[in-house]
């Protein structure tokens, strides 16, 4: 069992479990930026990682990532951990966010989740723009956000504007923005505003009344 990181507002308003994407663990820069900005704004925030991720810091190897299958269970028992007493909000960084998202309609129909949130969705492969990941997402029903990067090299603007995702989907584009939300400098924009503004977006669409 890996080690878990939650970051907690005194009167916590609703609880956010995220996971992070293949290549970063927990404690990324992103990831703590985005868990601490939640708290700020009164969702509890819990981080875990992946059985491979955690056995990198113990075993001095990259590991890959675990299979799909696995990948599920282990948010499976993360979720039957901490689906009590607060709203219930799943999601992640890329590879996260797509975990939790084959898992979203199971749950919120179970009404033990509230929703689900994805940070840079990887909609394909890069480099592999007909490699699609998205035959389960046409017809969710969990209510969901997906914050993108209008140039995310796994699924750009252009490109997920034509793939008829579910209504239950609201995606929210960061102008300018990579698949780590970083902008160019010429766009005005930096890649600390675009982190903000999606631990705003988030925070909105867990608690309306906050952000």
């Amino acid at each position: 069992m890996s080690e878990i990181f939650i970051d907690s507002p005194t009167e916590p308003l609703a609880r956010f479990l995220f996971a992070h994407g293949a290549g970063a663990p927990m404690d990324s820069e992103f990831m703590q930026c985005f868990a601490q900005g939640l708290c700020e704004r009164g969702v509890e925030v819990v981080r875990f990682e992946f059985p491979y991720m955690a056995q990198r810091r113990t075993g001095g190897s990259k590991r890959p990532p675990n299979t799909m299958p696995q990948l599920q269970q282990c948010f499976r028992e993360q979720i039957q951990q901490y689906s009590q007493e607060l709203p219930l909000f799943i999601g992640g960084k890329s590879m996260g966010g797509r975990v939790a998202s084959l898992l979203a309609d199971e749950y919120w129909q179970k009404e033990e989740i509230a929703g689900l949130v994805c940070l840079g969705y990887p909609f394909h492969p890069q480099g592999k723009p007909k490699k699609l990941r998205t035959e389960h997402l046409l017809e969710l029903h969990c209510p969901t956000l997906v914050v993108q990067g209008d140039r995310d090299p796994l699924g750009n603007r252009q490109e997920v504007d034509s793939y008829g995702l579910s209504v239950a989907i609201d995606i929210e584009w960061l102008e300018d923005g990579d698949h780590d939300f970083k902008p160019r400098r010429a766009s005005g924009f930096t890649r600390l505003q675009h982190w903000h503004k999606a631990v705003e977006l988030a925070a909105q669409f867990m608690w309306p009344s906050q952000g």
